[in-house]
């Protein structure tokens, strides 16, 4: 049946192995965990931390970061396991396409865009308002919001400027080359990933052990009657919120096809980026809840949220909360930088298999990077920038993902079983028991997000079905009676 033909394994090793318009292998494994982390401490540590302790978990927040990295780590073993397996870039997508058949490999590629372009987008949109921030909020409200969003003095939003010239510089670097862009994301990975410890250090002297009692939000709270938004079902509803902190690791599985020794490397550098974070997400979570009362992120501090708590409750440290921003800054950038790169080489992957146009594999003959496809995402990922507030943005991406990290799950297990004898570098444990259990925490979280973030992506979802079946179905090249 057309629907669930596959790419066999050897034919997937083939394409790895071509020279003549592929992609460069410059990534070794210090880059790839680099890559990782790069993309995962961003929007979700900073602005995800205070919005998942006011809305849903509390102090617990440390809590639902414990649940998100467990999530993590299961669908985590399952990606390294492919990853060493078929070094492809497509990620999920790929592996989909030798395990469960074209039709699944469309959607969980349509379910990336969410992740990886949408992601990009949220993004962008924190990386505006806190370059506001650092400036004094000097650029004009209209000219850094979405027009969906009102301020509090009655102005109303045209389009988020800073976001389009972040997402179009960090395009042309892209464009310019994998290796560039990588020493690029590592510099800032590492004054990032410092400015994280700084702000751990300073600020534990100033944790009032009285923010963090309660430690879970009562089911007394007003506001809070949801299942989802007090108790241990604030903390799921908090760990479905503060996944999208975690949104990165995947994204080192799409650059598999241009690692200097995917075998090894990929493995090392999506589970030792996932560790290095699990642990700085903690302690930061559990600092930050300790310095501002979680009731204060409900109004105050938004975006900003860290410096908000620097400013108003770290004295004579006012200092640091110049330095988080633009650390923040620079590390938001990377995190855009390394989710543009996820979203084109799946892109780039979809184009190669026929379901989508041939753009998006064309390699630029000099840089060997897929151009035509970086700029026609720049587009796509700053309509949403530009125009859609990044609430909505954000738990859209996180839905995207987890859907992705289930299919993934189910992958491993359909491939241990269809294909035992093919040789895996790297083998996720106690299978089936990791990748079901990867399947439930992640599904359990799914369900936690709100009803219009599940609505909206049946939505995208009901679209990339159409498309598939006008276009990709007829046009792949699995299909004998292709259309060229």
């Amino acid at each position: 049946m057309s629907l669930t033909r596959t790419k066999s394994v050897t034919a997937l090793l083939e394409q790895a192995s071509r020279q003549e318009g592929s992609l460069k292998r410059t990534l070794t494994a210090k880059s790839l965990v680099a890559l990782g982390v790069g993309a995962i401490i961003g929007a979700g540590l900073f602005v995800r931390t205070a919005a998942a302790s006011s809305e849903a978990a509390g102090p617990a927040v440390t809590m639902s970061f414990i649940v998100a990295a467990i999530g993590c780590a299961f669908a985590g073993l399952c990606y390294a396991e492919f990853a060493a397996m078929i070094p492809i870039a497509g990620s999920a997508y790929t592996y989909a396409y030798t395990t469960m058949g074209e039709f699944t490999a469309w959607v969980i590629g349509w379910a990336l865009v969410l992740e990886y372009a949408l992601g990009a987008a949220t993004v962008s949109i924190a990386w505006s308002e806190y370059l506001n921030n650092l400036l004094g909020g000097i650029i004009p409200y209209q000219w850094c919001h979405s027009p969906l969003e009102t301020s509090t003095s009655g102005v109303q939003g045209m389009f988020n400027a800073p976001a389009l010239v972040i997402l179009a510089l960090l395009t042309l670097l892209l464009i310019k080359g994998t290796e560039e862009s990588a020493t690029v994301n590592a510099i800032i990975v590492t004054i990032k990933v410092a400015i994280v410890i700084v702000f751990i250090l300073v600020g534990w002297k100033f944790i009032n052990p009285a923010n963090h009692t309660p430690f879970m939000i009562p089911a007394t709270e007003p506001g809070h009657e949801g299942f989802f938004k007090h108790g241990f079902g604030g903390v799921l509803g908090g760990a479905g919120i503060v996944f999208f902190a975690f949104i990165g690791f995947d994204a080192v599985s799409t650059a598999a096809q241009e690692a200097k020794n995917p075998k090894r490397d990929m493995p090392i550098g999506i589970l030792g980026s996932l560790v290095v974070c699990t642990i700085l997400y903690i302690l930061f979570g559990y600092v930050l809840t300790g310095v501002g009362n979680w009731k204060e992120f409900a109004v105050a501090g938004k975006e900003a949220s860290v410096s908000y708590a620097v400013q108003h409750h770290m004295p004579g440290f006012e200092w640091l909360a110049t330095m988080i921003s633009f650390a923040i800054l620079a590390g938001f950038s990377s995190v855009i930088l390394v989710m543009l790169l996820g979203q084109s080489r799946v892109f780039y992957s979809m184009a190669n298999d026929g379901l989508l146009p041939k753009l998006f594999s064309d390699v630029h003959p000099k840089f060997r990077t897929p151009y035509k496809c970086n700029v026609v995402l720049f587009f796509f990922v700053a309509a949403f920038a530009g125009f859609i507030p990044g609430s909505m943005a954000g738990d859209l991406t996180s839905i995207g993902t987890l859907f992705a990290f289930v299919l993934v799950c189910v992958g491993v297990m359909i491939m241990r079983k269809t294909q035992p004898k093919v040789d895996r570098p790297f083998r996720a444990p106690l299978v089936p028991v990791t990748p079901i259990l990867g399947m439930i925490v992640c599904a359990a979280m799914i369900i936690a997000l709100d009803t219009r973030t599940q609505l909206t992506a049946l939505v995208w979802m009901i679209v990339g079905l159409v498309v598939y079946f006008t276009y990709s179905k007829n046009h792949s090249k699995l299909n004998p009676d292709r259309i060229a």
